[in-house]
Parts: structure tokens; sequence; C-alpha cells
């Protein structure tokens, strides 16, 4: 069994990656996950903005990403979590604060409900490149 969704056997790590290819219910389980890291780590309060900034990014994946191939990584902080996701599309996101356009607002929530986000290229094999996109919670009582 997953140890991300079977926590009884003591305190998580402090990170937890997964490569997969993501689908139409994927956010809904990795949401699970990371509210689960994020009580095991003592930083229930960051779960609200962390998995709806996952839950964009997961979103951006499917919509965006032909081959809907994906690595995700939590990874604790001292002053927070991190979340990074990877896929296969070498294109930057795209980020629109037009009210009209259906593309780009996704990021717009994402930058609204964390502390920071970006993104950078990244090898996903010898002869292809694709992004990582990142954001960062800050747990507001450790600062």
């Amino acid at each position: 069994m997953n140890h991300a969704t079977d926590p009884q056997g003591g305190p998580l790590g402090p990170r937890y990656g997964i490569s997969f290819t993501l689908g139409d219910h994927s956010a809904q389980h990795l949401r699970r996950i990371l509210r689960t890291y994020l009580g095991s780590w003592g930083m229930d309060d960051l779960s609200d903005s962390a998995t709806l900034a996952l839950t964009e990014l997961v979103a951006n994946v499917v919509r965006h990403v032909p081959d809907r191939r994906a690595i995700v990584l939590l990874l604790r902080q001292p002053h927070g979590v991190r979340v990074e996701v990877t896929d296969t599309e070498p294109r930057g996101p795209e980020f629109s604060t037009a009210v009209d356009e259906e593309r780009g607002r996704g990021l717009l929530i994402v930058e609204a409900v964390t502390d920071r986000w970006g993104w950078y290229r990244t090898p996903t094999h010898p002869t292809h490149t694709g992004k990582t996109v990142w954001f960062e919670c800050d747990n507001k009582e450790s600062l």
C-alpha cells in the first residue's frame, strides 16, 4: 500500500514524489496525498491553499500536455511546503489577467493563494525538454 495514503506506520518523510500519467480524477487523489503529508508535518493550515494550487497545476497538465505525463513532488521546507509539477510540454505556462480569456487564469489563482510560484525548463528525457511549475506556501506559525 502507498505510504502516503496509510500514515499509521509512523511519521512521513520530508518528501514525496510520484511519476505517472494524469487523468481527470488525478487531482482528487493528489489532494488527499498532499493533505496527508501536510497533516503529518504539522502544516494543516496550508491545506486549502496548497491543494487549490496543486489542483490548478494538475488541471493544466491534463488540458495542455498531450501525453499527460507528469512528476509531482512535495517537499517539506523549514518555512512551509514546496510543490513541483514537471511535465513533458516545453512551452512555458500562460499567465493571463484578462477576464474574458479562458487560458492562463489558473495561474492567477496559484499566484493568489501561494506565497511564491514560478517555472523553469526541465530535461525530461535525453532528447526532450519539458518544464517544472512550482509553488511554495509558508507556514505562518513558523515565521
